[in-house]
């Protein structure tokens, strides 16, 4: 992304600043594991997080979140949010996630949910632990019946999202409607 891309959504965030913090999504809710209470240091990425609520609600779970947005906006809403919950094990990273390096086996837990980039599936993969979890959800094709003008680069194709993670084993996989959605656990 350039200072482009995050002058749009910043403007895009203060637009919706001001509206109720969206609940988390469901897909995460159903597939998060508990972490261990023998592990405090159990740790999750909310990448493209917007104003954070997934990962701000991993950290209520006893995650240790980095969120990870290109919005200033969206992470200064993030930061009201941690403080009005007292939140103390979130992370908050302004960054160009199309430009995304992470180490290897960093986290236990990684969730995308609205975003494409295919060449970060890599990343993605490698930087989860053994035995951790990536959960995706992002538009397919289909979307164009909604929105007939939207990217189709940035819209995946039927069974795309679970080739992706051939190598793993996959616990969910959905095509519904305009979105598809994967859970998938690294061996």
């Amino acid at each position: 992304m350039s200072a482009d891309d995050r002058v749009r959504w910043d403007s895009y965030y203060s637009q919706i600043y001001e509206k109720p913090l969206p609940a988390p999504d469901p897909l995460l809710l159903q597939y998060t594991p508990a972490p261990p209470a023998e592990e405090p240091l159990y740790r999750a990425l909310d990448l493209a997080c917007g104003f954070g609520q997934n990962g701000l609600w991993l950290a209520q779970q006893g995650y240790r979140v980095d969120l990870m947005e290109i919005s200033r906006v969206a992470l200064k809403r993030a930061r009201a949010e941690m403080a009005m919950r007292n939140l103390r094990t979130v992370n908050l990273l302004q960054s160009d996630v199309d430009a995304l390096i992470l180490d290897d086996d960093l986290y236990h837990l990684i969730c995308v949910f609205r975003y494409l980039k295919r060449p970060l599936f890599k990343v993605l993969k490698d930087s989860t632990r053994p035995g951790g979890r990536i959960l995706y959800e992002t538009f397919n094709l289909n979307y164009l019946e909604l929105v007939p003008g939207f990217n189709r680069d940035y819209l995946l194709r039927p069974a795309e999202l679970e080739s992706f993670f051939r190598d793993w084993r996959v616990i969910f996989s959905e095509e519904a409607q305009h979105i598809s959605r994967i859970v998938a656990v690294k061996p």
